[in-house]
């Protein structure tokens, strides 16, 4: 169904058929439920804690030993917090929070998989990507200049990246 077709089905119906559709969406759909719990209570502070702690808990597991170090943890929490329209601040936040942790983590320990490493520089070439659409890179500037320059201090093996991303835009 195209959305013309949808908008002209929407319009046929009066306000209590409207209004049974999206209730019976609200009690089918979780994703729907999601939503509109958000719509009416934005509780943004409950949702980037919820979320620090997942991501956290990647690196520093609360249960189990071994840390599994997993980036499509925070990637399903950033795109779930577009898709509900939560503030871009709060999103670049949780992106930079993400290589932050993986950051103080491969510097309490050794970390041998090239693939960490390239999967922090995809999570940070995004985040720099996001910023700058959204125009808000100068306000986390201080941040992202602080994870390029761990990376030279820990002397990770694509160092060299992060550095050519940031000095694009430093001035």
């Amino acid at each position: 169904m195209s959305k013309r077709d949808l908008k002209k089905y929407l319009h046929e119906l009066n306000k209590e058929q409207l209004e049974e559709q999206i209730i019976e969406l609200y009690n089918k759909f979780s994703d729907v439920k999601v939503y509109y719990d958000f719509v009416f209570n934005p509780n943004e502070d409950k949702l980037i804690r919820e979320a620090k702690f997942k991501i956290s808990n990647e690196y520093y597991p609360v249960k189990g030993k071994r840390a599994k170090m997993r980036r499509s943890v925070a990637q399903k929490f950033i795109k779930h917090f577009i898709i509900l329209g939560v503030d871009v601040f709060i999103i670049a936040d949780i992106m930079l929070y993400n290589i932050e942790i993986a950051q103080t983590f491969s510097a309490e320990k050794t970390i041998k998989q090239e693939l960490f490493f390239k999967s922090m520089l995809s999570s940070f070439q995004q985040a720099i990507s996001f910023m700058m659409g959204h125009g808000i890179l100068s306000e986390f500037q201080s941040r992202v200049v602080a994870i390029k320059d761990e990376t030279i201090c820990q002397n990770w093996l694509n160092q060299y990246e992060f550095n050519a991303i940031v000095e694009r835009f430093e001035y």
